[in-house]
This record gives C-alpha cells, structure tokens and sequence, in this order.
C-alpha cells in the first residue's frame, strides 16, 4: 500500500504534535497484536500504522486532511 506523499511527510517530521485517539474495535480483528507484529518486523511505529491506515481509509472515501500551512506543521 503506498501512502500518500503528505502524509509520509507527516509522519516522518521529527516536530509533529501528536494525539491520542480511543475508539473500541472487534477483538476477532486481533489489530493490536497485528499492529505489535507489524511493527516488530518492521519497526514502523504503532501510532504511525494506525495513522497511516485511517489516512489511506479516509482519503479513498473522499475525506483528505485539510492541510493548512498550520496544521501541516503542528
């Protein structure tokens, strides 16, 4: 899955602010031992994994961030 451009730049920003979010999901999902694997065999970081996969989710339903010049760098 590539990720988008903005969104890597995003992430790979040593300044960028991040937040938590808390949403209960199906435990059948098994996302946070997959995320704890996907992670050990790749080192990406788990907040990262998470955000890249809800970015690419909402972009592909026509829900792209809103990237100002100050949210791009907060």
């Amino acid at each position: 899955m590539a990720s988008h451009p903005d969104t890597l730049e995003i992430i790979n920003s040593r300044y960028t602010s991040r937040g938590q979010i808390n949403y209960a999901v199906p435990d059948a999902l098994q996302l946070q031992r997959r995320i704890r694997r996907c992670h050990a065999d790749h080192g990406i970081q788990h907040g990262d994994i998470v955000a890249l996969a809800l970015d690419a989710f909402l972009r592909a339903r026509g829900y792209p961030p809103d990237l100002t010049p100050s949210a791009a760098g907060a």
